[in-house]
């Protein structure tokens, strides 16, 4: 069990919120399995010249990977709850996955997605 952040959380730490750098460093210290989807990370990535904080965010993070098995998924999930959110439906099949509790802005979306899925997702609301 690690956590998952979806767009919200790395937005956050951009701008430097202090309660999403005192989960991070938390999570480090704990040596907690932090991940960003590779769909998360896109929404968010726009110039690393700017994004110094994002990226040493990232550094403590694994990415992961968007693949087949996972768009699948995906598709299956936007198929069943009648949305078109990619990123959201990525971080709900991964995190639900793992058990990951996921740190997010806003978590309405992702709550819906989760019932339309059939599980239990824990959310920290930023």
């Amino acid at each position: 069990m690690g956590l998952t952040y979806d767009a919200g959380g790395l937005v956050a730490a951009e701008r430097d919120d202090r309660r999403m750098w005192t989960i991070h460093k938390a999570a480090l210290l704990r040596r907690e399995l932090i991940t960003v989807p590779a769909v998360v990370l896109a929404q968010v990535w726009r110039d690393g010249a700017r994004q110094a904080r994002l990226g040493q965010l990232l550094a403590g993070c694994e990415i992961e990977v968007f693949g087949g098995k996972m768009a699948k998924a995906v598709g299956r999930l936007l198929a069943a709850s009648g949305t078109s959110d990619l990123v959201d439906a990525a971080v709900v099949v991964a995190a639900s996955g793992r058990g990951d509790l996921v740190i997010t802005s806003d978590p309405h979306g992702l709550s819906a997605l989760a019932d339309t899925l059939g599980v239990s997702l824990r959310l920290h609301v930023l």
